[in-house]
């Protein structure tokens, strides 16, 4: 593996775990940010094929929903049919004439790069209120690294990316080794092998925290975790490789070193926030009552 591709690594999982540790409007911005160049290499895919998306406007109520549901995770959910309507309304009064495929693939950014990304600042928003400790809504831990004083939000969100780098390591090396049989014409770098391995060890750190956090029946809950941020960052990460071979591009951007684009690092990310923010709020709430 290049030195460029761990040191740009490290950086990277330096930056994601202080920016989610101190949480509140610091998350928040992090995150937009992360968005907002994202969807950027999204649109320069979409518009490799010839289609005119409703770049800025996707752009501008995306940070929009990211800002909502900081402030409030049910109101976000009815911003998104509103974002949905100024995209189209944008389009339809353009001098040039929309595509059905210039409609699609604006609905699909806002999706794909806003209203599913927006789940982890619910997430990580979960319990922040009576745990702030700093201005804009952010927490510091004072006492130490105690699970008592942390907010539910901080504890899942790095659950959940422990997952999901055990599901991205995990299929990297023992594919990179041992794979043997392709798993899809899509990607035909991933194994079989791989894919295995790697939801086997989203499942291994989901069991560990299960049981830590003593969630109830924690083999099942822990197992159950595991398989749907595995599974969930598998179908993320073929997902994006469906786009770049539709566009005919190796990477979606240059931004990383040894990485490629955004798109090319937090593709596994997109399909799990919400299966994790459902799995804690309504899932493990039946399982105690």
């Amino acid at each position: 593996m290049p030195w460029s591709r761990i040191l740009s690594g490290i950086v990277a999982i330096a930056l994601a775990l202080g920016m989610t540790l101190l949480g509140g409007w610091y998350f928040t911005l992090g995150f937009a940010i992360i968005v907002y160049l994202g969807q950027l290499e999204y649109f320069q895919l979409v518009r490799a094929k010839g289609i005119a998306p409703a770049g800025k406007t996707t752009l501008v109520v995306s940070q929009a929903l990211l800002v909502i549901s900081t402030i409030s995770s049910p109101l976000a959910d009815a911003v998104v049919p509103v974002a949905g309507t100024f995209i189209c309304f944008y389009l339809l009064f353009q001098p040039k004439f929309a595509t059905i495929a210039d409609i699609s693939a604006s609905i699909l950014g806002l999706f794909y790069g806003g209203y599913l990304p927006s789940y982890w600042v619910r997430l990580r928003s979960l319990g922040s209120a009576s745990c702030s400790n700093l201005p804009m809504g952010g927490y510091w831990p004072e006492t130490g690294l105690h699970l008592q004083t942390m907010p539910q939000g901080l504890i899942v969100t790095v659950l959940a990316f422990f997952c999901i780098w055990a599901a991205d390591i995990g299929a990297y090396t023992f594919g990179k080794f041992f794979g043997r049989t392709r798993l899809s014409e899509i990607s035909p770098k991933k194994t079989v092998e791989g894919a295995v391995f790697g939801v086997a060890g989203s499942v291994a750190v989901a069991l560990g925290g299960a049981w830590y956090l003593q969630w109830p029946a924690w083999e099942w809950t822990g197992l159950a975790l595991g398989l749907l941020i595995g599974i969930a960052s598998l179908l993320g990460d073929l997902t994006e490789s469906m786009m770049k071979r539709d566009a005919g591009v190796k990477d979606s951007g240059q931004l990383i070193p040894g990485h490629g684009g955004i798109l090319d690092r937090a593709d596994s990310y997109v399909f799990t926030a919400p299966l994790v923010y459902y799995f804690v709020t309504l899932l493990l709430p039946l399982l105690q009552s």
